[in-house]
């Protein structure tokens, strides 16, 4: 028996991006405010960075759920604002490892106070047991459908 009481489309919508395109575009707006200059998608690679810099960019698609093409991009665009560079391992040549610049490790408390406020804003009168219980409805959405 289907375990799907929601209108039709309703709950394919949600967990396939709705809150958090909605979630994405205040931090955009809140980041373009304060004049940072990165996108959302950057932001994500810098975030990954700032938990652990010197990761390969194959880390960075499997950290982020991104392809090959976008990291590439995403780091090309990082590179040229100056915010990451390349460094070939020392393990192996093919591989280039992402570290941050100065300039990266700046924005760091900014942003990611800007993000905090954000989510703020996305959890106003939300309970934290509501919170809980999503998180762990999601992670069961997950658990299902990760190989």
């Amino acid at each position: 028996m289907p375990n799907n009481q929601f209108k039709k489309g309703e709950l394919y919508s949600f967990i396939t991006g709705k809150a958090s395109t909605a979630v994405a575009r205040r931090l955009q707006k809140n980041f373009k405010r304060a004049g940072i200059d990165i996108t959302i998608e950057q932001w994500s690679v810098l975030y990954h960075l700032w938990k652990q810099e010197g990761q390969s960019q194959q880390q960075l698609c499997d950290a982020t759920f991104r392809d090959k093409p976008s990291i590439t991009r995403l780091v090309d665009n990082l590179e040229k604002q100056k915010l990451v560079k390349r460094i070939p391992s020392k393990d192996d040549r093919r591989i280039n490892l992402i570290y941050l610049t100065k300039e990266a490790l700046t924005l760091q408390e900014k942003t990611m106070a800007l993000a905090n406020k954000t989510l703020n804003e996305a959890l106003t009168g939300v309970t934290i047991a509501q919170i809980d219980m999503a998180k762990e409805v999601l992670q069961k959405v997950y658990e299902n459908l990760s190989p």
